[in-house]
């Protein structure tokens, strides 16, 4: 006998608290209800879906690697998708080598051991900062700074010290200590409220890490390929790290994440040092490919800054007429909007068929798919409108 939904969910391990429909279809920029429900996603699965639902080219390439008959091998042997992969980032970033996870957490967690294995002993803390959010795992979780989430697994990971964004003094006394293997930081601190760092900042950190011999490690899990209408989020800042993390949208929807490292880093690890059974699998590298294609190609960048600055202008006439509104922040398809009882708004959002996502409290985030409509930004943005008080 078929279990009943409720029976379904309880099967489900309590560490998230779904809302709304049951989600059976996709298509273009809509989430499709099982009563035929459509609604337009303003998440993209949490900043995952870049290209929407049901893109023709991610579709192509999963077929092609189960027709071929080859979803797993293991990194025992070689394979032709992740090495195309892993050349394509490399031609398109700072970076030389290439290490294949499954999620952000855990590219965070082999950027944090790559960055301790090149810096050797006596020089083994990460300066992270107030605010960000790096991932759930022991080691990422150690970087993230939110109360709640450290403190029932307490005792965390040694080693991690905490700065305020801005704070260059404090950042140049804890190097100069001689303590310090990396500097890690997200070039907007998504979870945290869509909070874009100083580009002058970045470049300080950029300065101070090269002084003292430490690496510079970008988190571009959530702001990475495209979503800020450049390849990568820290381009704007003229900056470039020694080591960075992708994940969210790198392969199309389906599970993966990449550390990015130069040859530097590269050559401090030896076979056996770090492993994943699953990174870079034949199935998440073709579908990663065909997704990077089609978000690097220049003429799909330029449309991506083309409607972030329609949608910034959408929403700074938004914030005119709501006085709840107390500040609109962000770039290309990444926004927040402060306010207060952001859950409150998400709900009614959704009831009126938008989805949206909080980022704290008080602020709602927006993470439309990159190949949104001109339309849908508008109809998107005028049902937030109606969903926050006047």
């Amino acid at each position: 006998m078929p279990a009943t939904e409720t029976q379904t969910q309880s099967a489900l391990l309590g560490v998230y608290k779904p809302s709304g429909p049951t989600f059976v279809g996709g298509e273009g920029c809509e989430l499709i209800a099982e009563d035929g429900r459509r609604f337009l996603d303003f998440t993209s699965g949490i900043a995952v879906n870049a290209l929407g639902y049901g893109d023709p080219d991610v579709a192509a390439a999963i077929r092609g690697a189960v027709d071929a008959g080859l979803i797993h091998t293991s990194n025992l042997f070689r394979t032709q998708p992740a090495a195309e992969l892993a050349g394509w980032l490399a031609e398109h970033s700072f970076a030389d080598r290439v290490f294949f996870c499954n999620s952000g957490a855990e590219a965070n967690e082999g950027a944090i051991k790559f960055a301790r294995r090149l810096a050797g002993e006596g020089r083994h803390e990460i300066i992270a900062f107030r605010n960000g959010f790096h991932g759930r795992t022991m080691g990422a979780l150690a970087a993230t700074d939110r109360a709640a989430y450290q403190d029932p697994f307490r005792p965390l990971m040694p080693g991690v010290v905490f700065c305020d964004i801005g704070d260059t003094a404090e950042v140049d006394r804890l190097l100069a200590r001689g303590k310090t293997a990396a500097v890690l930081i997200e070039p907007i601190q998504a979870e945290g409220g869509v909070k874009p760092v100083p580009a002058a900042f970045l470049k300080s950190l950029r300065w101070l890490c090269d002084e003292a011999g430490a690496l510079l490690i970008m988190d571009e899990v959530q702001t990475g390929l495209g979503r800020t209408g450049t390849l990568w989020a820290h381009e704007a800042a003229g900056v470039a790290p020694d080591i960075m993390t992708l994940a969210k949208p790198l392969a199309g929807g389906l599970p993966m994440g990449a550390v990015l490292v130069t040859e530097a880093v590269a050559s401090a690890l030896k076979p056996g040092d770090h492993g994943s059974t699953f990174g870079g699998g034949v199935l998440v590298a073709s579908a990663a490919l065909a997704a990077c294609r089609k978000i690097g190609a220049e003429p799909f960048l330029a449309e991506v800054r083309r409607k972030g600055t329609l949608l910034a202008d959408l929403l700074g006439a938004l914030a005119l007429r709501r006085p709840n509104v107390r500040a609109v922040r962000g770039a290309g398809m990444i926004w927040g909007v402060e306010v207060d009882d952001a859950a409150g708004i998400v709900a009614r959002a959704q009831d009126a068929g938008l989805l949206l996502v909080s980022a704290g409290a008080d602020v709602v985030r927006l993470l439309p798919p990159l190949v949104i409509s001109d339309d849908e930004l508008r109809r998107g943005v005028a049902v937030l409108e109606e969903a926050i008080p006047c």
